[in-house]
């Protein structure tokens, strides 16, 4: 999945990391000849490429960035009372993540960001949801479950 880099910071060992709009963070290193990132070397070179997107490969494996806190929650919902809006495709904001508890019974959990994903949650089966990513959500049948939402803590 495509995110944009929105600032670096440096690893422990002084390797440049780029800082990605979904929470995460990935290595641009400049090592040729295998990888060839001249930009990384200096401030105006790496200025140069916030918003350009990277493929978040932890975002495809449907990863929760370290130092997130929830925040929010919805109230529990069942077959009869899940809001229309959950039904229909919608995403959250950037940087807003949702974790899809399911108490009782089995939802359908529809990924259309990511080409059509799709996973059967229950009890032992959570739903993870990306930032800014068109989902959504449909029973299999009773169900009874909740969205919690996080983001960066502080």
């Amino acid at each position: 999945m495509l995110r944009p880099i929105t600032g670096y910071h440096q690893d422990e060992a002084n390797d440049w990391v780029a800082e990605l709009r979904c929470g995460h963070g990935q290595h641009v290193r400049h090592k040729p000849p295998l990888v060839t990132r001249p930009w990384v070397l200096t401030p105006e070179g790496r200025a140069s490429m916030l918003g350009t997107e990277l493929d978040c490969v932890r975002c495809d494996r449907l990863e929760v960035p370290d130092g997130l806190v929830a925040y929010k929650r919805t109230p529990e919902f069942d077959e009869g009372t899940i809001p229309d809006g959950l039904r229909k495709n919608h995403a959250t904001r950037a940087g807003v993540w949702g974790v899809i508890h399911v108490l009782s019974g089995r939802l359908r959990y529809r990924i259309d960001g990511l080409d059509g994903r799709e996973l059967l949650l229950d009890p032992e089966t959570r739903g993870i949801v990306l930032p800014e990513v068109l989902h959504h959500v449909d029973p299999e049948g009773p169900v009874r479950f909740f969205v919690e939402f996080h983001r960066k803590g502080g």
